[in-house]
C-alpha cells in the first residue's frame, strides 16, 4: 500500500503539471543518439538532427545551452531500472535494492523497482536533467519484470513504476521517454510523450509501437545488427510504412550515425 500511495501521489502531481508547456517531440524531428563520446557541440552536431539523446550526467549544462542556442533539443539519459557502478550516485542505492547484473553489461545490476528508496532517487536524477535544462528525459532499462532480475517483479509493478517516472518528468516540465518496455506499449502511451526503442526491426517488434504511431507521438528506433547496405535497403522502408524514425548505430553508441531518409 505504501509503494501504490507513492505511485499515486507522483501521477496527482505531474496532472497538476499538466500541458504548462514543455516541449514535446513530433514526426518531424531527426534524433542522434549518442551515449558515449561525449558531445562537442562545436564539431559534432549533423545536418538536420533536431534531437540529441545524450548522456544526463556526463553532460555539462554549457552543452545543453548551446544546443538550445542553435534551436536544438535534448534529451537527458538517465537509467531508471538498473544500478550502474561508475555513476556518482551509486552509493545512495540500498544493496537489497541491487539484483542480478546485466547480461552483456558490466558493472550494471537490476534494481527491485519495488523499493520506496528508488523514486527518491530516480527524482534526483530528474532534477539533475532539469538544472542543466534538458528539455525531456529517456528513461532506461523500464522492462525488469521480463527479465531475470533476480526479483519477482510483476507487469503491473512495472507499470506503476513507469507511470511514475513519467510523472516525474513531467513535474520538472520535461517531456517523459519510453525506452523499449514492448509489450506495455498500448497501458503506457497515455503517460509516456515519446519512445525509444532498440531493434524492433531486428525482432520484428515494430508493429507494437502502434498505440504511439496513433497518438501522434514520435518512435525513434535504434538498430545495430547487420550490414549498413542492408539497413538502407531493408530496414529504412519497413521502418517508414510503420512511420517510426530508424537509425543505425554501433552498439557503443558514439557519433557514428545512418539515417534513414526521415530520420
Amino acid at each position: 500500500m505504501k509503494d501504490a500511495l507513492s505511485y499515486a501521489a507522483l501521477v496527482l502531481i505531474a496532472s497538476l503539471h499538466c500541458c504548462s508547456g514543455y516541449w514535446l517531440p513530433t514526426s518531424t524531428d531527426k534524433f542522434q543518439y549518442q551515449l558515449a563520446a561525449l558531445l562537442k557541440t562545436d564539431s559534432q552536431l549533423i545536418a538536420g538532427v533536431t534531437v540529441y539523446d545524450i548522456d544526463g550526467f556526463d553532460t555539462p549544462k554549457a552543452t545543453v545551452d548551446t544546443l538550445h542556442a542553435t534551436s536544438l533539443k535534448a534529451v537527458c539519459y538517465i537509467n531508471g531500472g538498473a544500478w550502474e557502478n561508475w555513476r556518482s550516485d551509486k552509493a545512495s542505492f540500498p544493496a537489497a535494492a541491487k539484483g542480478k547484473n546485466l547480461d552483456g553489461w558490466a558493472g550494471e545490476k537490476w534494481l527491485d523497482i519495488r523499493n520506496t528508496a528508488l523514486l527518491g532517487i530516480m527524482e534526483k536524477r530528474v532534477n539533475m536533467c532539469a538544472d542543466k535544462g534538458f528539455d525531456a528525459v529517456e528513461f532506461d532499462n523500464v522492462d525488469g519484470y521480463t527479465n531475470a532480475t533476480g526479483f519477482p517483479l510483476t507487469a503491473d509493478q512495472q507499470l506503476a513504476y513507469n507511470r511514475a517516472l513519467a510523472a516525474l518528468a513531467h513535474k520538472y516540465n520535461m517531456a517523459a521517454g519510453l525506452k523499449n518496455d514492448v509489450d506495455q506499449l498500448a497501458d503506457l502511451v497515455a503517460d509516456f510523450d515519446f519512445a525509444i526503442n532498440e531493434e524492433c526491426n531486428q525482432y520484428n517488434e515494430c508493429d507494437k509501437y502502434s498505440p504511439f504511431v496513433d497518438a501522434s507521438k514520435p518512435v525513434f528506433n535504434v538498430e545495430y545488427a547487420g550490414t549498413d547496405a542492408n539497413f538502407l535497403k531493408k530496414t529504412c522502408p519497413k521502418a517508414a510504412a510503420a512511420h517510426i524514425k530508424s537509425i543505425k548505430k554501433p552498439l557503443t553508441l558514439y557519433t557514428k550515425r545512418l539515417a534513414c531518409p526521415d530520420a
